[in-house]
């Protein structure tokens, strides 16, 4: 997804400043989808302006440079609606997770298993954290609710995963991959 969109759909919630959409990407949960810098929402902003899909106004600030807010115009929202209507690109999915287990087998296996075990706890904050969610997101749009949970079902199956297999790092033998 371009930085440019990404900027929109955040106006498209409410006006904000560069800093306030950057804070926003890198929040939930707009985090688990993109990643994007400041060096780059700063330019996008510009193109935006330029191009008539955003408008910005000037707040003075105590001691500091004057912050420039942005707005989505309705250009803005019918080219994010245009941008949203695209087939999306194939999900890319990187880790750092499974790259040090893929070459686990050059670690000690202690160290491996802390690893698994950190990422399991991981897992069980980030599906208690997302159930602290599900309140608020009962007056949610179906869409956002969709999502949710299927955030909740990749990570349970990740964390079950990690917990009905962790044995095989344990025992470091070569069990085959069974689904169970």
């Amino acid at each position: 997804m371009q930085t440019k969109t990404l900027c929109l759909a955040v106006l498209s919630r409410s006006d904000a400043s560069g800093y306030e959409i950057k804070k926003t990407l890198e929040e939930a949960p707009f985090s688990h989808f993109q990643d994007t810098s400041f060096g780059s929402i700063y330019p996008a902003l510009a193109k935006l302006a330029d191009d008539g899909l955003v408008d910005f106004r000037e707040e003075a600030q105590d001691k500091r440079p004057d912050k420039k807010v942005y707005a989505i115009t309705e250009a803005g929202r019918e080219a994010l609606v245009h941008d949203l209507k695209q087939p999306p690109d194939p999900d890319r999915y990187r880790s750092d997770f499974l790259f040090v287990l893929y070459l686990g087998d050059l670690l000690p296996r202690d160290h491996l298993l802390r690893v698994v075990d950190e990422r399991i706890a991981w897992y069980e904050q980030k599906l208690e954290n997302m159930a602290g969610c599900e309140a608020a997101l009962a007056e949610a749009p179906a869409t956002q609710q969709f999502v949710h949970g299927m955030g909740v079902t990749v990570y349970s199956a990740c964390l079950d995963y990690l917990k009905s297999h962790r044995h095989m790092l344990a025992s470091g033998g070569q069990e085959a991959l069974v689904a169970e």
